[in-house]
Formats: structure tokens, C-alpha cells, sequence
């Protein structure tokens, strides 16, 4: 390669990310390690891959029931949601998202979360940290706040939706105001491991617990050390890992 070759190659701009039908911002372990592994296999889904697999085998639940127990989170990916998903302002291309969430990552350094246990959070099974994590806090208000000129308000069909989950008052300001009706200080970090367990027998959820616990609890210690952006490609697609923005900062 001549040095002109090299100089056109370098200056060569990068292509824009296309454009999806809804980005989100979610905590994620480092996809090279095994939480990464462990959690995509819980959900029959990787998200980087966007390859599915065979699940656990859980005694006392079906295969098929397992998965339909898991549908929801596999679509959206193992994750902790920061900023929930959202349509892209026009005047914003996807590039500048990217820009704009590594640039929040800036300001704090990689912290190893508490332990996080299998917890039922309302009807479903999660993982929860063991106790509360001022970081954690801190950078959901700044994903929730900072990014939401780049978002588009929620449109009359999407209000209606998130109402019929019987918001309090207080939850339907946060939505009207921030897009999503469970962000600060009604936020909870958590991992979502199944959808909604109201139809589970009593034995499908003493099992299906059981095994979250044999599938989590012997885990190392999980390292917070990015912020990944996911998208949906086309509206109603499988949420995929677009870019993970490492945390660079010395505090």
C-alpha cells in the first residue's frame, strides 16, 4: 500500500448506523464474559449473535412454558434498562446518540455491583442488587434527563398503552414528562430473568425460582463498566446490541 492509499483509507469517513424504529440505553455485563453467557442462555437468546438456543432444562416446567415464561425478556435482551426505548428525534442521527452516551460514560469509573439476587419483583423473577448503588442512581438521572431532548414524546397509542398498567398519579407525570413512568425516583435497577408469572402454578414458580438460583447464585461478582445502546431495527423486531460505551472516567 502506498502512502496515498493509506491517506484515502484513513480518511475515509465512517458510514452512519442506520437509522431504527427505537434505540434504549441499558446496563449490560461485558459481553465477553460469563454473565454475558449465562444470562443469554437463561432467555434462549443472544443479542449480540441475535442467535437463539436451547434453555435450561427446569424440572417440574415445560420447555415450551419456559420459553413462553421468558418471551418478553428475549426480545428486548439480557439488560438493565437506564433509559427506556424510544424513537429518535429527526434531527438526530444515531451516530449522535452514541456521541452523547459516551460522553456521559466519561465521568465514572467501572464499579463491582453488590451481589444480585433472584428476587420476585411484583409478578416476575429478577435480579436485584443486594442493596442500593449511589452510581447506579446518579447515572439513570443523567441517562433519563440528558437524553431526552433526542427522543420523541410518546404518541396518544403509546400513552394509552402505558396507562393500562394503572399508574399512580405521580408515574403519569414521569411518563409525560421523561417518556417512561419508572425513572427517578421511582426507578429500580434490575435484570428482568422472566415476563409476567401471574398464569404460573404455585410449582412453576417455586421451579422456575429454584433454578434461577442455581443458574445465577454461583456467578463471580458482575462489573458495572459500560452503558450499551440498543436498537429495534423495525418496530416489533428483537432489540439488538449496537454499541457498548465504556465508563472512562476517575471517580
Amino acid at each position: 500500500m502506498t502512502i496515498g492509499d493509506l491517506i484515502a483509507v484513513t480518511q475515509t469517513p465512517t458510514p452512519t448506523p442506520r437509522r431504527a424504529f427505537r434505540y434504549a440505553v441499558y446496563f449490560v455485563p461485558n459481553i465477553e464474559q460469563q454473565w454475558w453467557a449465562h444470562a443469554s442462555q437463561w432467555l434462549g437468546r443472544c443479542a449480540v449473535s441475535q442467535q437463539f438456543s436451547a434453555q435450561p432444562l427446569i424440572a417440574e416446567v415445560a420447555p415450551k412454558r419456559f420459553a413462553e415464561f421468558t418471551e418478553h425478556p428475549r426480545r428486548y435482551g439480557f439488560h438493565a434498562t437506564m433509559r427506556a426505548p424510544f424513537v429518535l428525534a429527526s434531527e438526530y442521527q444515531p451516530s449522535d446518540l452514541i456521541r452523547q452516551v459516551s460522553a456521559l460514560c466519561q465521568h465514572l469509573k467501572p464499579f463491582v455491583l453488590p451481589r444480585l439476587r433472584v428476587t420476585l419483583l411484583e409478578q416476575f423473577l429478577a435480579l436485584v442488587p443486594e442493596r442500593d448503588v449511589p452510581q447506579i442512581t446518579s447515572l439513570e438521572q443523567q441517562c433519563v434527563m440528558q437524553l431526552n431532548e433526542y427522543a420523541v414524546p410518546l404518541g396518544p397509542e403509546e400513552l394509552i398503552r402505558r396507562r393500562s398498567a394503572r399508574l399512580s398519579s405521580h408515574e403519569d407525570a414521569l411518563l409525560l414528562r421523561w417518556g417512561y413512568p419508572y425513572v427517578l425516583d421511582r426507578f429500580r435497577f434490575h435484570c428482568s430473568l422472566t415476563g409476567s408469572l401471574a398464569k404460573a402454578s404455585p410449582q412453576e414458580l417455586s421451579a422456575l425460582t429454584q433454578a434461577a438460583h442455581q443458574h445465577f447464585d454461583h456467578l463471580p461478582l458482575c462489573v458495572f463498566d459500560s452503558l450499551a445502546i440498543f436498537s429495534e431495527p423495525t418496530q416489533g423486531a428483537d432489540f439488538v446490541l449496537l454499541e457498548q460505551c465504556p465508563l472512562m472516567g476517575s471517580a
